[in-house]
């Protein structure tokens, strides 16, 4: 009966907290007051009338926070879902900046803090490195939210977002080793610390790899459940907890990072195994458990607050506060404008400094270590001073970071963005005018309310005419209407995008490919950088896409892997190269009425006009070759796109004949969901139609026409096909080289730089070969071949090399001949 009367109590109290926190949000919503600040005080609030007043308030004071609550319940939703839903494609061109703060970053701030702490307290080093570990995580989700209000560019918020979520877990790992060193009284010294660095980075790396491995085998899982809500949504929960605790417990790694490389794998790569009428369901799940865990931490925080140790702790919060908010500015004034030079990273204005800077809030990373501390000597100080320096952040810097932001003159939305409103809300007014006759057709009310609508609509119609006008001419530079202009045409893309998604035509991965080139361009415009000349090939994708398949070839390349990921890739931009040319297209044809032609520079419109038809041609020409090299895949892509769109038709009847009544709904939802599952297995494209059978093709290359068919199957067993997506390097200048390549498919640029300049050296077609030089001569490669079109090649390697010179003694004296005659070319040249 007493376990009975706990579990009720225990249940009561949830019960009481989730409707605290619902009140909460609801008066958040009228009062100007942050969400997690207004829980904070309810929870102080509560603790206050619990200590003294009605007795039915007794179980809030007694309620003990547990550690293991916040570490291993909360904390894995929370993590989960900020890695689930952030853009790897932006993450990963960030990368690099994002970890120079998330972990040097979060080192320097805990020896900044530590440093202070020990001079001006009585803590030794070693503790007071630890308190610097525990206050160095942030919590940017003010920065986060003002980031995005103020239109900022998308790298940055990225930016911010990536540090947030690997300095938590640089935190944590820093602060378990830094408890060893201080629980054991161990001296810091140069072995000490080299000691500590190697255990950092096993623990850290090694929470990734377990994360990794766990939702590879999870979205293998996941890639077999068709339209499961159920089973999909319990598979990504049962991921987001289970590679905490067997990173935690299993393995001793880091268990953030595991959940953090979890969510990130699952939320790219993972993504296209959930099934697409599932898809927005498991986020929204996500989000209300994010939200949830944050709500019921921050309810808590306030509870678990004694007023009486923040007031005995009052002789050193202050040295710790102060120490935090130094250590913040030495990160963010001084390491943040050296991380805007790193390859790849966007350089942050000083106003956006300042509010990074403020807006480095402390929350439940830093509450939850600190709680952990049961058998640490200084554990019930540390709790007080890490709870002084949480209230702190919320009640000081977040009430008044959006008064920074209002001083900084950040807060007045850029020219673009009034003109851009002013014009959704004069089109949503057309649109109204435009329905009410239809409405009054239908006998919904009397002509006289009809009119009087109308009256009221046309009158407000003509004031924002005016106001639009006034805005377009007297502030609206040419440059800002540029912006403007392809702000829309950009927004019109993503909602094609999103129909073509939603028919079943692309696939999720092509979908989100899509909308981050479009979000490229569109903070490029907005930021005054140059557009692509071809979005779906951005500079920066490339080379991380070269470096990925360089490393899966010297890892994997003798399992098929990589040159089953290549085929995909060649498959996806296929589709990428379809979808964007109709796209272009479409936005061709409605571009007069998309950007208001009649009001706008005709010169701007004649640029959009242009641009597009550019990246239509770019399109074509893709769709074209990969037609040319590979007929077979793009005649099974043509089929099947005929057989989505009688499956869509299809599901369009049946959806009007259950709603005239003329299908019961049990027999509708058996056949909608067969017709849906006809949909994705038509989705995407079909790799095995773009293998090549070698025995046909190689015969065309000189040398291996007068070799018997017994002799030639022994020469192409030792070939390996590899597949290259158009503009990709097969080989680089420079490089080490030990295998020649005969081209099956594709055409192929032979370029060389040279004093600086790049040279065309030659271009090649199926049956030529090249790599010769290097394998013969044990040399570097001479030139870089590139693929110009989708190619496909034959590899052979220098340990094959020998046996397939016995078999084909013409191998050996072809090459050598192409040899020469390339080296008087390049001799010439």
């Amino acid at each position: 009966m007493e376990h009975a009367s706990s579990v009720v109590d225990l249940v009561g109290l949830i019960v009481a907290l989730l409707l605290i926190a619902g009140a909460v949000r609801a008066i958040t919503k009228r009062v100007k007051l942050p969400f997690t600040v207004a829980l904070v005080l309810a929870g102080l609030a509560l603790r206050q009338l619990a200590e003294h007043g009605p007795k039915f308030l007794e179980t809030f004071a007694a309620y003990e926070v547990s550690p293991d609550v916040i570490l291993f319940v909360f904390l894995p939703a929370i993590i989960f879902e900020s890695a689930f839903n952030m853009d790897v494609r932006q993450l990963k061109q960030n990368l690099l900046p994002t970890l120079a703060l998330a972990v040097p970053g979060l080192m320097i701030s805990t020896g900044i803090i530590g440093t202070i702490v020990w001079w001006a307290t009585p803590f030794d080093l070693p503790a007071a490195l630890l308190l610097g570990a525990i206050l160095s995580a942030t919590d940017p989700v003010a920065v986060i939210a003002l980031f995005k209000n103020l239109g900022v560019p998308q790298r940055l918020t990225i930016l911010v977002e990536g540090e947030s979520l690997f300095n938590d877990a640089t935190a944590i790992v820093a602060a378990r080793i830094l408890v060893g060193v201080a629980a054991g009284g161990y001296v810091l010294s140069a072995q000490t610390a080299l000691s500590s660095t190697v255990d950092f980075f096993f623990v850290f790396l090694g929470g990734a790899f377990v994360g990794w491995i766990a939702a590879v085998i999870f979205g293998w899982v996941l890639g077999r459940v068709e339209g499961d809500t159920f089973i999909e949504t319990s598979l990504t929960t049962i991921l987001a907890y289970l590679s905490f605790v067997l990173a935690e417990h299993t393995f001793h790694v880091s268990g953030v990072m595991a959940t953090v490389a979890a969510g990130l794998t699952m939320g790219s790569w993972g993504r296209a195994k959930i099934s697409a009428s599932v898809a927005g369901y498991i986020e929204h799940f996500w989000e209300y458990m994010s939200n949830l865990a944050n709500a019921l931490i921050f309810l808590l925080v306030g509870l678990r607050v004694d007023l009486g140790a923040l007031y005995e702790s009052l002789d050193i919060l202050p040295w710790v506060i102060l120490a935090m908010l130094v250590s913040r500015a030495t990160v963010v004034f001084g390491l943040v404008p050296l991380v805007g030079r790193l390859p790849g990273a966007v350089p942050v204005g000083l106003p956006y400094r300042a509010v990074m800077y403020w807006g480095g809030l402390r929350g439940a990373i830093a509450l939850a270590i600190v709680l952990s501390l049961d058998n640490f000597a200084h554990s019930e100080i540390f709790v007080a001073l890490v709870m002084g320096s949480v209230l702190f952040t919320l009640l000081v810097q977040a009430l008044s970071i959006e008064t920074l932001v209002h001083r900084l003159g950040l807060d007045k939305p850029p020219l673009v963005d009034q003109v851009g409103a002013a014009e959704g809300l004069l089109a949503a007014k057309h649109r109204a005018l435009e329905r009410l006759p239809e409405i009054q057709e239908g006998g919904m009310f009397s002509y006289r309310i009809a009119n009087d609508l109308e009256e009221v609509l046309t009158a407000e119609v003509r004031v924002l005419r005016g106001e639009l006008e006034e805005l377009r001419h007297r502030e609206l530079a040419s440059e800002d209407e540029r912006i403007l202009i392809y702000s829309r045409v950009f927004a019109a893309e993503r909602t094609i995008y999103y129909e073509l998604f939603t028919k079943g035509h692309i696939s999720e991965r092509v979908y989100r490919d899509l909308c981050h080139a479009v979000g490229h361009e569109s903070d490029a415009i907005r930021h005054g950088l140059a557009l692509s000349r071809d979005p779906l090939h951005l500079q920066d994708d490339q080379r991380i896409s070269v470096a990925w398949y360089k490393f899966f070839d010297g890892a994997l390349g003798f399992t098929g892997i990589p040159e089953r990921m290549r085929l995909a890739h060649v498959a996806r931009e296929y589709e990428e190269a379809w979808a964007r040319y109709q796209v272009c297209t479409r936005i061709l044809k409605d571009l007069e009425s998309l950007v208001f032609a009649e009001s706008a520079r005709p010169g701007i419109v004649a640029e959009v006009r242009k641009r597009y038809r550019l990246w239509l041609t770019a399109a074509q020409g893709h769709i074209d070759s990969t037609a040319e090299q590979f007929p077979e895949f793009v005649t099974t892509m043509q089929e099947r796109l005929a057989r989505r769109l009688l499956v869509i038709a299809e599901k369009d009847i049946i959806e009007a004949e259950s709603r005239a009544g003329s299908i019961p709904p049990g027999v509708r939802d058996k056949v909608m969901e067969r017709l849906e599952s006809e949909i994705r297995r038509s989705r995407g494209g079909e790799i095995a139609h773009l293998r090549l059978d070698a025995t046909e093709i190689l015969r065309q290359v000189p040398f291996f026409q007068g070799t018997d068919k017994e002799e030639f199957s022994r020469v192409a067993s030792m070939l390996r096909q590899r597949t290259i997506p158009a503009n990709k390097s097969i080989i680089r200048q420079g490089e080490k080289g030990e295998t020649l390549y005969l081209i099956a498919r594709g055409v192929v640029r032979v370029t060389r730089n040279h004093n600086g300049d790049s040279q065309d050296l030659a271009t090649l077609i199926a049956g030529d070969f090249f790599g010769e030089m290097a394998l013969l001569h044990h040399e570097p490669r001479m030139a870089t071949c590139r693929a110009v079109t989708p190619t496909a090649v034959y590899e052979l390697r220098r340990k094959d090399f020998d046996k397939a010179c016995q078999t084909c003694p013409g191998l050996q004296e072809a090459l050598e001949e192409a040899d020469k005659a390339r080296k008087q070319e390049l001799a010439a040249k």
